[in-house]
């Protein structure tokens, strides 16, 4: 009994120190040829990569099929992470290469951003609930409305929290056309919202 405790120990301890490890020291470590840091990094990051990757490519097994390739380059070349913006920013640059070169070799013109699902609160009544995925229906409606530069903007600053410096390194934009495009692309929101009888998500 007192093995199974220690090794339940071991174990929680040991799921504290990954936690507790940073992305970048993560990097560090798989540049040294670490697996385990990189099965933690990629258990931190894999479903955010593929969320981003299936909005632009709108298929399932193609942005699975990315994922892996992403983080095999990931352990590829994490010596050559500068540090200069966040591991996650420098994924999703990653992953914003890999998505574009499979729509330019599937002949697709058009780059879809759809947004990401909310899901209803349990406390909510079905009421609730069914306004809350009417709402949503909406958003994705009017969303996928916008050009792909706008949707792109959409979908970076508000579904992955990027900052404006971080959404210039990941598009290769400098910061001023970030700020013009997502000036332009919340106008062009509201003014959807407004005509769908949305008005509080279109302030």
């Amino acid at each position: 009994m007192q093995n199974v405790i220690a090794l339940n120990e071991a174990g929680r301890l040991g799921i504290q120190a990954a936690r507790a490890t940073s992305d970048e020291m993560l990097l560090a470590s798989i540049a040294g040829g670490d697996r385990t840091a990189m099965h933690t990094l990629y258990a931190r990051h894999n479903v955010r990569v593929y969320r981003f990757i299936l909005r632009m490519v709108r298929d399932a097994a193609t942005a699975e099929d990315l994922v892996s390739q992403v983080f095999l380059d990931v352990w590829r070349t994490a010596r050559q992470f500068e540090g200069r913006a966040q591991v996650s920013t420098w994924l999703l640059s990653i992953a914003r290469f890999k998505a574009l070169t499979a729509l330019r070799q599937r002949q697709h013109e058009d780059i879809d951003q759809d947004d990401v699902l909310e899901i209803a609160d349990g406390s909510d009544s079905p009421e609730t609930a069914l306004d809350r995925s009417r709402t949503s229906d909406i958003l994705r409606t009017c969303i996928a409305k916008l050009s792909p530069a706008h949707r792109e903007i959409i979908n970076l600053v508000y579904y992955h929290e990027k900052s404006v410096e971080e959404v210039g390194r990941i598009v290769g934009i400098p910061q001023s056309t970030v700020k013009t495009r997502m000036f332009y692309a919340r106008k062009q929101l509201a003014e959807l919202l407004k005509r769908h009888g949305v008005e509080s998500l279109a302030a």
